[in-house]
């Protein structure tokens, strides 16, 4: 038997929402947005009809309407109120709720269905900038706070990943590609997440650029031997989770003195871990990027 989440508390209802749970209970209070079940603790638990509830009146009060209005609706009116809206505006903060549900429930046709109704209007690059990047931070912070499990995490981030690997073979083999650098994109040792680091390779290929594409958890002593097939390499690694705070510069250095050894080659950085690199005391040849939108500029 198939089981979903169908019970949640307040902070996961805020956590999942953006909505503070003191406004949450005055929406329960005052206007009657929500009727939680008690726990015989009298702790309030909400079920998944609750939370789809409380993302529509969400994304009705982004958008203008006022909470007193809202109450006025009824239950069908609701919805059929947030229809309208997407209608006429941009769907991305519902599209990050729709997958969001998709990923609490464990729903792969919710999600694809979201992502086709996306592809109407967007590119591959739009959606990924403008719904999965938003969408990834956010769920960064749910497991942060417990509102997920790592489970959920990997099930919407290999959903996410399919769109990205289907993007890219769509691109097809470039007969011509621009051979003026070679990129090789990796990820240090212990590092997985390579969501960006794929979206940095779609972009680059739909560029014409000849990339390399490692993945996950290369030794540094490995890339050496790229050298034997290509020179003018640059380098682009993404650091989320390692290498560890104490150990980020002693990486940089071993790999500027191993693996940058002549004036075509460079090392390009990005992920959380980068954030407090100081580029002045980087390496000639290392570059920190903010964000993917600053890495491809400089393309």
């Amino acid at each position: 038997m198939n089981k979903i989440r169908v019970n949640f508390s307040i902070k996961d209802l805020e956590n999942l929402s953006g909505i503070k749970a003191h406004t949450i209970r005055i929406w329960e209070k005052r206007y009657n947005l929500l009727a939680p079940n008690r726990t015989d603790t009298n702790i309030r638990t909400y079920n998944t009809a609750s939370l789809q509830k409380l993302l529509n009146i969400t994304y009705l009060n982004n958008n203008g309407f006022k909470i007193s209005k809202i109450a006025d609706l009824s239950e069908n009116e609701i919805p059929q109120k947030v229809k309208e809206i997407i209608s006429k505006q941009n769907k991305d903060s519902f599209a990050i709720n729709a997958f969001k549900m998709a990923m609490i429930n464990f729903d792969q046709n919710l999600f694809d269905r979201t992502y086709k109704d996306l592809t109407k209007e967007k590119s591959f690059s739009e959606i990924f900038y403008s719904v999965f990047l938003p969408l990834l931070s956010e769920i960064g912070l749910l497991w942060q706070t417990n509102t997920i499990t790592p489970v959920h995490e990997h099930f919407i981030s290999v959903l996410i990943k399919q769109k990205l690997l289907l993007s890219i073979e769509k691109l097809g083999d470039l007969q011509d590609f621009n051979d003026s650098r070679t990129f090789v994109l990796f990820l240090p040792d212990n590092e997985i997440h390579d969501i960006g680091l794929l979206f940095i390779n779609y972009l680059l290929k739909s560029k014409g650029y000849h990339t390399i594409f490692l993945g996950p958890s290369v030794p540094t002593a490995n890339l050496y031997e790229l050298y034997e097939f290509f020179d003018n390499i640059t380098f682009i690694s993404y650091f989320t989770i390692f290498p560890e705070d104490d150990q980020i510069e002693a990486y940089i250095k071993d790999f500027n003195e191993l693996l940058l050894i002549d004036n075509k080659s460079y090392l390009y950085l990005l992920g959380n871990k980068t954030i407090n690199l100081k580029p002045s005391l980087l390496p000639e040849k290392v570059q920190v990027f903010e964000s993917i939108e600053n890495l491809v500029k400089e393309m």
